[in-house]
């Protein structure tokens, strides 16, 4: 089976996605504070790895072997970032101001489950509300459509904390 030409292309670019796969989540564990599973999921990241790796050492006299592990890194990357995306470690925090300060913004995120820390703040043309809301990743998409369905205007700003201690939480 591996004297196939075509089966080894294949192969070679599936070994390669669980490859990356497997690295792009060891990263993103690495980053989110989980070492002892990053260092898990690395054992088997390297074991895919060494077999990729061998099989297109062995095969280098077919310049598609080479372009299999390069297709199959590239898409590897893809896959990685959608898996991650799926996972959605961590939490968000989300900035918002609203123009309108009289809206029943604050409740409506509240009685959502969100917690909500809010204040009236100055602006160019007037009095905001301002917001600050800590949320799960996975929470992130749906409080970005309860801003917009409350507020379509709100400017919005997220990022990543670093280190989260006390509060709503």
């Amino acid at each position: 089976m591996l004297d196939n030409a075509v089966v080894m292309f294949f192969i070679i670019i599936a070994v390669n996605i669980v490859y990356v796969s497997f690295s792009t989540i060891r990263i993103i564990l690495t980053f989110k504070g989980q070492r002892y599973l990053a260092a898990f999921v690395s054992v088997f990241e390297v074991f895919v790895y060494i077999i990729g790796l061998s099989l297109v050492l062995e095969n280098l006299d077919g310049i598609q072997n080479v372009l299999a592990y390069a297709l199959g890194f590239a898409l590897g990357v893809v896959i990685g970032s959608l898996i991650e995306d799926r996972l959605a470690l961590g939490y968000i925090t989300v900035n918002v101001v609203s123009s309108n300060p009289f809206l029943k913004f604050t409740e409506t995120l509240r009685e959502e489950g969100y917690g909500v820390t809010s204040w009236t703040s100055s602006g160019l043309d007037g009095d905001r509300l301002s917001m600050q809301i800590l949320t799960p990743r996975k929470q992130e998409l749906r409080l970005y459509r309860l801003i917009s369905e409350i507020d379509p205007k709100a400017f919005i700003v997220a990022f990543e904390p670093k280190h989260i201690q006390g509060g709503f939480w």
